[in-house]
């Protein structure tokens, strides 16, 4: 049962939040694909990595706050929702479901159907995905990046999620 929080505030990113949402997704990030991804791709997963990876992305990152703290985070590329984190503190208190319909809203403004991509091994993600009304379309070899150079992928063997967003 998901606790609803009465102070979760959403908003858009700002470049003061860099490196808490780069904290949150190197975690995050270990927690969600720890042996789900190919080796490769880990030694591109450094925290280092992430605070790279974080700026670019801002403009379209909306992050979820609980007081003064900065829990989740939800990016959205196009219209993909490209990222979505939740610090394990905050499981479970509607933070993951309120980024959730803040980047379908996002996607619902261009587009008429939001996808994702979970990766084949990640049952927790794919569970809530599949409840919050997301369907599971097929297998996708989704290029994850990897390093800095410009194009550089690791594929990543996943699932692809979909959603009617108008």
């Amino acid at each position: 049962m998901t606790e609803h929080r009465t102070d979760l505030v959403l908003r858009p990113a700002h470049p003061d939040d860099t490196e808490a949402i780069a904290a949150l997704w190197h975690q995050g990030w270990r927690d969600g694909h720890a042996g789900h991804v190919p080796a490769e791709l880990h030694r591109h997963r450094r925290l280092a990595d992430f605070r790279d990876r974080v700026p670019p992305r801002l403009p379209t990152t909306t992050v979820a706050t609980l007081g003064e703290r900065l829990v989740g985070f939800v990016t959205v590329r196009d219209d993909e929702v490209e990222q979505v984190y939740v610090a394990g503190s905050a499981r479970g208190t509607g933070v993951a479901d309120a980024l959730l319909a803040a980047a379908e809203r996002a996607v619902a403004e261009r587009f008429d159907a939001a996808w994702l991509a979970v990766a084949v091994g990640n049952a927790r993600a794919r569970r809530f995905y599949a409840r919050c009304g997301w369907r599971d379309a097929a297998a996708l070899d989704y290029p994850a990046e990897a390093g800095t150079a410009a194009g550089a992928t690791v594929t990543v063997a996943c699932r692809r999620y979909e959603k009617r967003v108008r």
